[in-house]
C-alpha cells in the first residue's frame, strides 16, 4: 500500500476544518490518524500545509509573536498587515504569543512567510548595515 501524499492529507484536513461542527473531536481524529499510520513526525509540515491550503480558499490565520500583549489596535494593525499579503482573504485570525526574547516590536508567521517587526531583528539589521558600510 502506497502512502498518502502529505499535502493530500492537508487538503482533506483543511477541508474538514472548514465543515467541521466540533472541531476539537475533529483534531482529535486527526491526531489519532497520524498516530496510527506512524506519520506524528510530520505535524508542524501538515500543519503549515493546512494553514495554506485555509489561506488560498481566504481564511487566513497568523501567530503574533511579541514580548508583551498586544492591545486591539495592534491586532488591527497586524491584520492589516497580513492582508497586504492576503488581499482576498475573506477572514484574518491572529493568534497572539508572548516571547519574552523578542524584546519588542512583533514577528508576524504565516504558512509560507514570516515579517519580523521585532527589536532583534531591527538591531540585525542596523548591525549589519553598519559592518558592511552601507
Amino acid at each position: 500500500m502506497s502512502r498518502v501524499p502529505r499535502r493530500m492529507i492537508a487538503a482533506v484536513v483543511a477541508e474538514g476544518a472548514l465543515k467541521a461542527s466540533n472541531l476539537k473531536a475533529f483534531s482529535r481524529q486527526t491526531a489519532a490518524y497520524l498516530l496510527s499510520e506512524g506519520r506524528s513526525s510530520e505535524l508542524d509540515p501538515l500543519l503549515r500545509d493546512v494553514q495554506d491550503i485555509l489561506a488560498e480558499k481566504g481564511h487566513v490565520e497568523a501567530m503574533a509573536v511579541g514580548a508583551h500583549r498586544l492591545s486591539d489596535s495592534n491586532i488591527r494593525e497586524i491584520k492589516s498587515k497580513v492582508r497586504s499579503f492576503y488581499p482576498h482573504a475573506k477572514k484574518v485570525v491572529i493568534t497572539p504569543v508572548l516571547d519574552p526574547e523578542i524584546l519588542g516590536g512583533v514577528r508576524i508567521e504565516l504558512a509560507k512567510q514570516q515579517l519580523d517587526l521585532s527589536l532583534r531583528a531591527k538591531l540585525n539589521k542596523f548591525k549589519q548595515l553598519s559592518l558592511g558600510g552601507e
